[in-house]
């Protein structure tokens, strides 16, 4: 269930940012915005916040996973808005300013999310990695 809440609050978020990016500032339509934001949410919640975020350091060391899964983010949501805005309106160089904005400020607030997922779904990661070693 906690997984839930955080891929809704997830999808919140990224639909927002997106929105008013892509959608307001880049007249991408919003149909496209939502496909986006469906298909990152989902890899980037998949990827970012649970493999890497999880995995990318010593356990108690959360500066340090949270650096490296932002910026995996970061790659991951320029790549993805690139590639899928390229494919649903035909238009590879008017997707690069949008991407890039977006990923910036998406990466931002992807620090405080996995902040968010350290402390409310997945808190019992810390002491079993630490009992595992």
């Amino acid at each position: 269930m906690k997984h839930l809440l955080a891929l809704a609050i997830k999808f919140v978020i990224i639909t927002l940012v997106l929105l008013v990016i892509l959608t307001w500032a880049f007249d991408v339509s919003f149909l496209n915005t939502l496909m986006i934001s469906l298909a990152l949410t989902a890899l980037s919640y998949a990827i970012g916040d649970l493999l890497v975020f999880l995995n990318a350091g010593k356990p108690g060391n959360q500066v340090s996973r949270n650096t490296v899964a932002t910026f995996t983010d970061f790659i991951m949501a320029l790549a993805i808005i690139l590639v899928i805005g390229w494919l649903l309106t035909g238009e590879l160089a008017g997707m690069v300013a949008p991407a890039l904005v977006s990923a910036l400020v998406l990466s931002a607030g992807e620090w405080f999310f996995h902040q968010y997922v350290d402390r409310s779904v997945v808190p019992w990661y810390n002491e079993y990695k630490t009992a595992k070693r």
